[in-house]
């Protein structure tokens, strides 16, 4: 992939994801109005997090992080990638499905696993219930993750990036029918998710038949390109328990706090805007760029695109941070505070908000490293990484819960991101020039760290001289809007002249190469 294609391929899925975040806004607003923070909310987003966590393990987590580079590989080879694929398929297929029936079985148990705050109350017969609606939502997510590696691989990335799109409409569907037509808001909102499964691989199978990998179903063998993805995947599903072990620590923790588990969900969702735009782009185009590079010998190549994914974070998400902590209170006032969702909600959702958002640039960061590694399929040590990360997570957020509260999951979170980040990033010199940031990189970092910093100084002050506009019901939209354009407009400005950006790299990244 050209310089130029891969900076189209950051934007291409950028935008798209933008779109699927934009909608799943107004999905997480609707969730809000509709059961605000209450018992069916916390059940729901307990429910919802078991076929989740485990389509991390066996979807475009630890089994894409084997498959996409392997696939790359043989495509750039000339290899049958098709057969390859259609046998990584079988597997995921064998494996996902007996999870599946497994958990459906353990699911009162499994609901106690992640929030066992919920005991002896109405929460736990309601995630359960949930559960079992949800949890084979897996099987067709992680197929679907499958075919979207496949699609990445290839260069086509709009059906990949578009799937999301189509879940949060059939789930803002389903509320919007159980608002209209009376049925029970809870149930629609769990059934949507296998029904949005269905639609979302249905997608991705047809853009991979376009493509010119119609899969077939077979039968699973244990081959020795089957041996050799497991041994790369090892590590990292392994990894990914550490990541989920992590996020089950958050909920354990805020299950014991009333409402906690809905702020810091509501939270978790609105910094995931930025953070899947310009992250979610980054890793879906990065890694089978470096692994295509890196077959055919292009360490110039590779220090270029690790250094432009970098450039491309850093310029979206440091002022999107600033953003999330300076104005954290206005945005999730304006922007959750109806219905079921009132004013007592507001101060605790904010303050995880600004926790969270301090660690996006992380967050964003692990997303330009970690590719890095699993392009050489190096996926042993960034397990080791993570094993470290999850020992600071459960310090801070067991050892801070009694003294500072729900916040202590948050807080948790962003500090084990950031450790992974500087695990990542040290030992990364180890890879010699490839995995080194280019003179260009260097000179803009800092910049656009100032422009940040000078945005965030105008967002503080034109916050408080719009206060009373932002909790007056008539005029508090507008007020947020023109405070984020405001923001927008200094740091664009700002970064234009400092030399933090050039107009000329956006033309060149919208070229076609």
């Amino acid at each position: 992939m050209r310089p130029v294609r891969l900076v189209r391929g950051f934007l291409t899925v950028g935008g798209w994801t933008l779109g699927s975040r934009v909608v799943g806004f107004v999905r997480d607003v609707m969730i809000a109005a509709y059961v605000g923070a209450g018992p069916v909310a916390e059940a729901y987003f307990v429910a919802t997090s078991l076929p989740n966590m485990f389509r991390r393990f066996f979807g475009e987590g630890a089994f894409n992080t084997a498959f996409v580079p392997m696939f790359s590989k043989k495509l750039e080879g000339q290899e049958d990638a098709r057969a390859f694929a259609e046998r990584a398929m079988a597997g995921l297929l064998l494996v996902s499905g007996v999870v599946t029936a497994l958990g459906m079985i353990a699911m009162p148990w499994l609901v106690l696993v992640m929030a066992s705050g919920f005991a002896g109350d109405e929460r736990a017969a309601l995630a359960t219930l949930y559960g079992w609606i949800c949890f084979p939502y897996m099987v067709l997510i992680s197929l679907t993750a499958l075919l979207s590696g496949l699609l990445n691989a290839g260069g086509r990335f709009v059906a990949a990036a578009a799937a999301p799109v189509l879940m949060n409409l059939v789930l803002i569907a389903a509320m919007l029918g159980a608002d209209r037509f009376g049925w029970d808001m809870g149930l629609a909102m769990a059934w949507s998710t296998p029904v949005a499964g269905v639609v979302q691989l249905a997608l991705c199978w047809t853009a991979a038949a376009r493509m010119g990998f119609p899969l077939r179903l077979v039968r699973p063998r244990l081959d020795p390109d089957m041996r050799r993805m497991l041994a790369i995947a090892g590590p990292a599903v392994l990894a990914g328990g550490v990541v989920q072990v992590n996020l089950l620590v958050g909920r354990q923790v805020g299950s014991f706090f009333d409402g906690a588990i809905a702020w810091l969900t509501y939270a978790d969702r609105l910094y995931q805007l930025p953070l899947g735009v310009v992250a979610i782009a980054i890793g879906v185009v990065l890694l089978p760029d470096l692994s295509r590079r890196l077959k055919a010998g292009d360490v110039g190549g590779s220090r270029h695109a690790y250094s432009r994914g970098t450039e491309f974070a850093l310029f979206l998400t440091v002022p999107a941070a600033v953003a999330l902590m300076v104005i954290a209170g206005p945005l999730i006032s304006v922007l959750f505070q109806r219905g079921d969702f009132d004013a007592a909600d507001v101060a605790p959702t904010a303050l995880a908000l600004a926790i969270y958002g301090a660690g996006l640039p992380a967050f964003t960061l692990q997303k330009v490293l970690q590719p890095l590694y699993f392009a050489r399929e190096d996926t042993r040590r960034p397990f080791r990484f993570a094993v470290h990360a999850m020992i600071v997570n459960a310090v801070v957020a067991i050892g801070l819960s009694p003294v500072i509260g729900f916040s202590a999951a948050a807080l948790a979170t962003t500090l084990a991101g950031w450790t992974m980040v500087a695990q990542l990033a040290l030992h990364a010199r180890d890879m010699g020039e490839a995995a080194s940031w280019d003179d260009r990189l260097r000179r803009r970092l800092p910049r656009i760290v100032l422009a940040s910093a000078l945005m965030g100084g105008v967002l503080w002050v034109m916050a408080r001289w719009l206060d009373a506009a932002l909790h007056a019901p008539g005029t508090r939209y507008a007020a947020l809007a023109g405070l984020i354009g405001a923001g927008v407009a200094v740091y664009g400005a700002a970064a234009v002249a400092l030399g933090a950006f050039r107009p000329s790299d956006l033309k060149a990244g919208l070229r076609r190469g």
